[in-house]
């Protein structure tokens, strides 16, 4: 990881896991199990990416980021609470997160469950109470719609059906599954920014690129990866005859589409100038290795 990049990372993270913190400590008389789980699923190191990438986004903006920052913590709050549920015995069905027991594994699937009601819950309290209030509605719609039907829970339910499987049926489902969380972090700022339809519409290109590019690397480290690397267990949508980038066009050909949605969120991202976050962060998630 070049030096510059592992210094910004490392000074958003902080930022972020000092706020996530702030919002995740609660008063003595809320239920100390619910928290205790709701502190498992979020204050567990993860990488931070949809928070980091929305404050990325709105640096360039010139959005203020104290403004921003409730918004950031709410996406990921949404993303831990997906988490706890898709680990969850009736969705994955996944012993492993993050290299740890997953949320149901330690603490049980009711409190699992009402973790993940509550972080989601909580997620558009934040936006409501904390973000400025004439931008507050629209982010929480955006949020709501990224989601919801026509977003990440409908994306879930397509992969659950196991019906995705040709290339564009894959693409779609993952476009709301993976990308519309991812799509969420990049725009948000825009609603706070005084943006011309380019910039706004190169952001739309890079985030949805973005997303795919981020599942596509998904699948190739579930191929490659070992559950020590990765934090989880690899290799469950193939054995449970799920269609991924890798069954569908082999791991050349998934490379090959990777490294042309990278380019394409590259492209777009240079209406900010040459090595801007967006590009090095673009550059950044197709070298992950977890």
């Amino acid at each position: 990881m070049p030096h510059k990049l592992a210094g910004y990372l490392a000074q958003k993270t902080a930022l972020i896991e000092k706020a996530l913190a702030y919002y995740l400590a609660f008063t003595p008389d809320v239920p100390p199990g619910l928290v205790a789980a709701m502190h498992y699923a979020v204050l567990n190191g993860g990488k931070r990416i949809r928070p980091i990438l929305l404050l990325a986004a709105a640096e360039l903006l010139g959005v203020d980021e104290g403004q921003i920052m409730p918004a950031a913590c709410a996406v990921e709050m949404v993303h831990a609470y997906s988490l706890a549920h898709d680990d969850l015995p009736c969705m994955d069905d996944d012993d492993l997160r993050r290299g740890r027991p997953s949320c149901h594994k330690k603490f049980g699937e009711a409190t699992a469950l009402l973790a993940g009601d509550t972080l989601q819950a909580y997620a558009y309290e934040i936006v409501a109470r904390d973000c400025p209030p004439a931008q507050a509605l629209t982010l929480i719609a955006q949020l709501g719609r990224a989601s919801g039907v026509y977003g990440m829970a409908g994306g879930q339910a397509w992969d659950l059906a196991g019906t995705a499987r040709t290339l564009p049926e894959l693409q779609e489902m993952h476009a709301l599954k993976t990308g519309a969380l991812l799509e969420y972090a990049v725009t948000a700022p825009l609603c706070l920014a005084q943006a011309d339809a380019a910039v706004r519409r190169a952001l739309h290109v890079y985030a949805a690129a973005i997303g795919l590019a981020f599942q596509i690397k998904d699948d190739i480290l579930d191929a490659e990866g070992t559950a020590e690397i990765l934090g989880k267990t690899p290799g469950k949508d193939v054995r449970g005859h799920k269609a991924t980038y890798v069954t569908l066009l082999g791991m050349a050909k998934a490379k090959e589409l990777l490294a042309a949605e990278t380019t394409k969120a590259y492209q777009s991202a240079r209406i900010f100038g040459t090595g801007n976050i967006l590009l090095v962060l673009a550059r950044h998630l197709l070298e992950r290795k977890n």
